[in-house]
Protein backbone atom coordinates (compact mmCIF):
# COMPACT_ATOMS: atom_id res chain seq x y z
CA UNK A 1 0.00 0.00 0.00
CA UNK A 2 1.41 3.57 -0.95
CA UNK A 3 2.01 5.96 1.91
CA UNK A 4 1.27 9.35 1.72
CA UNK A 5 3.31 11.70 4.27
CA UNK A 6 1.49 15.05 4.60
CA UNK A 7 -1.51 17.21 3.79
CA UNK A 8 -1.24 20.99 2.17
CA UNK A 9 0.30 20.14 -1.06
CA UNK A 10 -0.15 16.50 -0.46
CA UNK A 11 -4.07 17.02 -0.99
CA UNK A 12 -3.18 17.02 -4.59
CA UNK A 13 -1.93 13.39 -4.68
CA UNK A 14 -4.43 11.90 -2.52
CA UNK A 15 -7.06 13.22 -4.75
CA UNK A 16 -4.95 11.74 -7.65
CA UNK A 17 -5.06 8.23 -5.62
CA UNK A 18 -8.71 8.57 -5.22
CA UNK A 19 -9.05 9.44 -9.08
CA UNK A 20 -6.93 6.44 -9.90
CA UNK A 21 -8.75 3.64 -7.08
CA UNK A 22 -5.55 2.92 -5.57
CA UNK A 23 -5.22 2.43 -1.51
CA UNK A 24 -2.80 4.63 -0.02
CA UNK A 25 -2.33 5.59 3.96
CA UNK A 26 -2.41 9.30 4.63
CA UNK A 27 0.48 9.94 7.51
CA UNK A 28 -0.30 13.20 9.06
CA UNK A 29 3.31 16.15 9.16
CA UNK A 30 3.41 18.90 11.53
CA UNK A 31 5.90 20.87 10.26
CA UNK A 32 5.60 23.32 12.75
CA UNK A 33 5.58 21.28 15.91
CA UNK A 34 7.87 18.87 16.62
CA UNK A 35 8.99 17.65 13.22
CA UNK A 36 12.85 17.36 14.23
CA UNK A 37 11.17 14.64 16.63
CA UNK A 38 9.33 12.53 13.87
CA UNK A 39 11.92 10.18 12.99
CA UNK A 40 9.94 8.40 10.64
CA UNK A 41 9.24 11.18 8.29
CA UNK A 42 12.59 12.73 8.30
CA UNK A 43 13.58 9.34 7.26
CA UNK A 44 11.67 9.52 4.25
CA UNK A 45 12.58 13.00 3.67
CA UNK A 46 15.71 14.54 5.61
CA UNK A 47 14.78 17.97 3.84
CA UNK A 48 11.76 18.14 5.79
CA UNK A 49 9.27 19.28 3.54
CA UNK A 50 5.85 17.66 2.22
CA UNK A 51 4.59 15.81 0.31
CA UNK A 52 6.41 12.48 0.30
CA UNK A 53 5.43 8.94 -1.05
CA UNK A 54 6.72 5.43 -0.22
CA UNK A 55 5.58 2.85 -2.82
CA UNK A 56 7.13 -0.29 -2.42
CA UNK A 57 10.69 0.44 -2.16
CA UNK A 58 10.12 4.02 -3.93
CA UNK A 59 10.34 7.08 -2.38
CA UNK A 60 9.37 9.92 -4.48
CA UNK A 61 9.17 13.84 -2.80
CA UNK A 62 7.68 16.98 -4.88
CA UNK A 63 3.70 16.51 -5.78
CA UNK A 64 3.99 17.45 -9.42
CA UNK A 65 6.71 14.92 -9.47
CA UNK A 66 4.46 12.41 -7.40
CA UNK A 67 0.88 13.02 -9.64
CA UNK A 68 3.49 12.03 -12.87
CA UNK A 69 5.12 8.91 -11.25
CA UNK A 70 1.83 7.69 -9.96
CA UNK A 71 0.06 7.93 -13.72
CA UNK A 72 3.25 6.22 -15.25
CA UNK A 73 3.95 3.48 -12.65
CA UNK A 74 -0.01 2.72 -12.27
CA UNK A 75 -1.54 3.40 -15.85
CA UNK A 76 -1.88 4.39 -18.50
CA UNK A 77 -5.11 6.46 -17.58
CA UNK A 78 -7.40 9.06 -19.11
CA UNK A 79 -6.31 11.55 -16.46
CA UNK A 80 -3.23 11.46 -18.33
CA UNK A 81 -3.06 12.32 -22.36
CA UNK A 82 -0.85 10.12 -24.17
CA UNK A 83 2.25 11.89 -25.95
CA UNK A 84 0.24 11.49 -29.47
CA UNK A 85 -2.91 13.12 -27.76
CA UNK A 86 -3.41 16.84 -29.35
CA UNK A 87 -4.24 17.41 -25.71
CA UNK A 88 -0.87 16.49 -24.74
CA UNK A 89 0.98 19.80 -24.59
CA UNK A 90 -1.57 21.44 -22.98
CA UNK A 91 -1.62 19.26 -20.49
CA UNK A 92 1.80 19.13 -19.78
CA UNK A 93 2.18 22.84 -19.42
CA UNK A 94 -0.87 23.01 -16.80
CA UNK A 95 0.44 19.86 -14.86
CA UNK A 96 3.38 21.69 -13.96
CA UNK A 97 2.33 25.60 -14.02
CA UNK A 98 -0.50 24.57 -11.50
CA UNK A 99 2.88 24.76 -9.03
CA UNK A 100 5.66 26.77 -10.81
CA UNK A 101 3.60 29.36 -11.69
CA UNK A 102 0.46 29.85 -9.51
CA UNK A 103 1.03 27.72 -5.96
CA UNK A 104 4.58 28.53 -5.73
CA UNK A 105 4.52 32.16 -5.93
CA UNK A 106 1.41 32.27 -3.90
CA UNK A 107 3.72 30.33 -1.18
CA UNK A 108 6.04 32.73 -0.96
CA UNK A 109 3.63 35.74 -0.32
CA UNK A 110 2.15 33.31 2.47
CA UNK A 111 5.43 32.13 3.96
CA UNK A 112 6.17 36.29 3.96
CA UNK A 113 2.59 36.89 6.00
CA UNK A 114 3.47 34.31 8.22
CA UNK A 115 7.16 34.43 9.19
CA UNK A 116 8.13 38.12 8.20
CA UNK A 117 7.30 41.46 10.71
CA UNK A 118 4.40 43.34 9.58
CA UNK A 119 6.05 46.35 8.48
CA UNK A 120 8.15 44.03 6.03
CA UNK A 121 5.09 41.86 4.46
CA UNK A 122 4.68 44.32 1.62
CA UNK A 123 7.93 44.19 -0.31
CA UNK A 124 9.14 43.90 -3.43
CA UNK A 125 9.31 40.06 -3.50
CA UNK A 126 5.78 39.73 -2.61
CA UNK A 127 4.52 42.12 -5.30
CA UNK A 128 6.92 40.21 -7.43
CA UNK A 129 5.11 36.90 -6.49
CA UNK A 130 1.73 38.10 -6.89
CA UNK A 131 2.52 39.73 -10.69
CA UNK A 132 4.11 35.99 -11.58
CA UNK A 133 0.69 34.52 -10.10
CA UNK A 134 -1.85 36.82 -11.84
CA UNK A 135 0.12 36.43 -14.92
CA UNK A 136 -0.10 33.02 -15.33
CA UNK A 137 -3.65 33.14 -14.03
CA UNK A 138 -4.28 34.95 -16.96
CA UNK A 139 -3.37 32.04 -19.39
CA UNK A 140 -5.49 29.94 -17.32
CA UNK A 141 -8.31 32.36 -17.61
CA UNK A 142 -7.99 32.21 -21.63
CA UNK A 143 -7.80 28.27 -21.36
CA UNK A 144 -11.22 27.76 -19.69
CA UNK A 145 -12.43 30.53 -22.26
CA UNK A 146 -12.30 27.81 -24.54
CA UNK A 147 -12.23 24.60 -23.06
CA UNK A 148 -14.36 23.35 -19.96
CA UNK A 149 -11.08 21.51 -18.75
CA UNK A 150 -8.14 22.69 -18.28
CA UNK A 151 -6.74 20.85 -21.30
CA UNK A 152 -9.46 20.39 -23.26
CA UNK A 153 -12.96 18.26 -22.71
CA UNK A 154 -12.08 15.94 -20.07
CA UNK A 155 -10.67 16.46 -16.64
CA UNK A 156 -7.27 15.27 -16.23
CA UNK A 157 -4.15 15.49 -13.64
CA UNK A 158 -3.37 19.05 -14.68
CA UNK A 159 -6.72 19.49 -13.31
CA UNK A 160 -5.88 18.34 -9.64
CA UNK A 161 -2.94 20.70 -10.02
CA UNK A 162 -4.42 23.68 -11.31
CA UNK A 163 -7.70 23.52 -9.16
CA UNK A 164 -5.33 23.12 -5.89
CA UNK A 165 -3.42 26.51 -6.78
CA UNK A 166 -6.23 28.13 -7.23
CA UNK A 167 -7.65 27.33 -4.20
CA UNK A 168 -4.69 27.78 -2.58
CA UNK A 169 -4.44 31.65 -3.72
CA UNK A 170 -8.43 32.27 -2.21
CA UNK A 171 -7.92 30.27 0.81
CA UNK A 172 -4.71 31.96 1.75
CA UNK A 173 -4.50 35.59 0.63
CA UNK A 174 -8.17 35.52 -0.27
CA UNK A 175 -7.79 36.13 -4.03
CA UNK A 176 -10.98 37.20 -5.82
CA UNK A 177 -10.86 34.89 -9.02
CA UNK A 178 -13.11 35.98 -11.94
CA UNK A 179 -16.55 33.78 -12.60
CA UNK A 180 -14.60 31.60 -15.04
CA UNK A 181 -12.41 30.16 -12.59
CA UNK A 182 -15.11 30.11 -9.71
CA UNK A 183 -17.07 28.19 -12.10
CA UNK A 184 -14.32 25.96 -13.34
CA UNK A 185 -13.64 24.70 -9.45
CA UNK A 186 -16.60 23.94 -9.36
CA UNK A 187 -16.90 21.58 -11.90
CA UNK A 188 -13.95 19.71 -10.47
CA UNK A 189 -14.21 19.94 -6.91
CA UNK A 190 -17.88 18.32 -7.79
CA UNK A 191 -15.92 15.10 -8.31
CA UNK A 192 -16.65 12.28 -6.06
CA UNK A 193 -13.11 11.38 -5.67
CA UNK A 194 -12.44 15.09 -4.48
CA UNK A 195 -14.70 14.66 -1.10
CA UNK A 196 -13.24 11.23 -0.59
CA UNK A 197 -9.83 13.46 -0.47
CA UNK A 198 -10.74 16.20 1.58
CA UNK A 199 -12.00 13.26 3.95
CA UNK A 200 -8.66 11.64 3.82
CA UNK A 201 -7.14 14.76 4.73
CA UNK A 202 -9.18 16.15 7.81
CA UNK A 203 -6.62 19.30 8.63
CA UNK A 204 -7.41 20.53 5.33
CA UNK A 205 -11.05 19.69 5.68
CA UNK A 206 -11.39 21.79 8.68
CA UNK A 207 -9.32 24.48 7.71
CA UNK A 208 -11.29 24.47 4.34
CA UNK A 209 -14.71 24.61 6.41
CA UNK A 210 -13.62 27.45 8.11
CA UNK A 211 -12.91 29.75 5.45
CA UNK A 212 -15.37 32.36 3.79
CA UNK A 213 -14.05 32.24 0.42
CA UNK A 214 -14.39 35.95 -1.55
Amino acid sequence: MITLYGEGRGFRVAWLLEELGLPYRMRPVDLLNGLEKDTEFLAVNPAGFIPAIVDGDTVLVESIAILEYLLARHGPSPLAPAPTDADFATYLQFLHMGEAGLAGPINAIVATIILAPEAEQANWTTRWARDVFESRLGLVSRQLAKTPYIAGDRFTAADISVTYALQFAQRTIGYLLGDTERAYIARTTARESYGHAMDACPATKAWATGLTIP
